[in-house]
């Protein structure tokens, strides 16, 4: 590698004969390159620095995360929300590993928002987290089958119902309340609109479009709680924990719902 000297003898670079005035600024305009040279260096170090800890940083790469799953969840999200994010279990060498099966310490019923990736925002990786999104995070037959098959086959021991503020689906629900849309749009329209806690609650509020938001997500908790014959027993056994939660899309922090 080459070295640089930076002992310059910045003098030795202007010539002898131009005026003293011009000397001056001269030394000024080598001495401002020099102080760009090396800010630009120290930002190209930092940068390459950075980039190496975050592939080396410490992560749950070819073993099951230890520790309270619902804890881990919101130790994710409160890196990604102070932007430290570590990007655990995203590696060639973890997607390998995974070839032997999964073990997915939590499913994730979320938005289909694009501004909502679960992975992202709770800073999970391959095989980590077991995600099942749709507009509105409404669940349906499929949706419980899918939940059924992580906690009963894979033996994920916790639900997390995921909604978000200014969810397209609510809005959706809200706006079309008293009329019918002719496309598919309107069977999401037609599930949020049976929902005992929509129906429950006035439209006459001043905050109704974030209630009724949170309104969806405990419909998702309730229904999974007394779903049966697998979700609402293994619940009701301590064997399964069920929680909603709330998405703000300008923090980037997940809340977790009161029951």
């Amino acid at each position: 590698m080459t070295k640089i000297n930076f002992s310059l003898n910045i003098y030795q670079e202007i010539p002898p004969l131009l005026p003293i005035t011009l000397q001056r600024k001269s030394v000024c305009i080598l001495g401002e390159n020099v102080k760009i040279y090396l800010s630009s260096l120290i930002i190209a170090v930092t940068v390459f620095l950075s980039c190496n800890r975050q592939v080396n940083s410490p992560a749950h790469l070819l073993s099951p995360p230890t520790g309270e799953p619902l804890e881990l969840l919101m130790q994710g999200n409160m890196r990604f929300m102070e932007h430290h994010p570590i990007h655990p279990d995203q590696t060639l060498e973890r997607m390998r590993e995974l070839k032997k099966g999964q073990a997915p310490f939590a499913v994730v019923v979320s938005c289909s928002d694009s501004r909502v990736p679960p992975e992202l925002i709770f800073d999970q990786g391959l095989g980590d987290i077991f995600v099942i999104r749709n507009a509105g995070n409404i669940i349906g037959e499929y949706e419980l089958g899918s939940i059924e098959y992580a906690v009963e086959h894979l033996h994920t021991p916790l639900v997390i119902v995921l909604g978000h503020q200014n969810c397209g689906a609510i809005a959706a629900f809200i706006e079309h309340k008293h009329d019918t849309l002719h496309n598919h749009i309107q069977s999401i329209i037609n599930y949020i609109k049976s929902e005992p806690e929509e129906i429950a609650l006035s439209d006459t509020l001043n905050n109704y479009f974030e209630l009724a938001v949170k309104a969806n997500i405990h419909h998702g908790v309730t229904l999974l709680k007394n779903s049966e014959p697998v979700l609402g027993e293994l619940h009701r056994e301590g064997k399964l924990k069920i929680k909603g939660a709330l998405y703000d899309i300008e923090t980037g922090e997940v809340n977790l719902l009161d029951e």
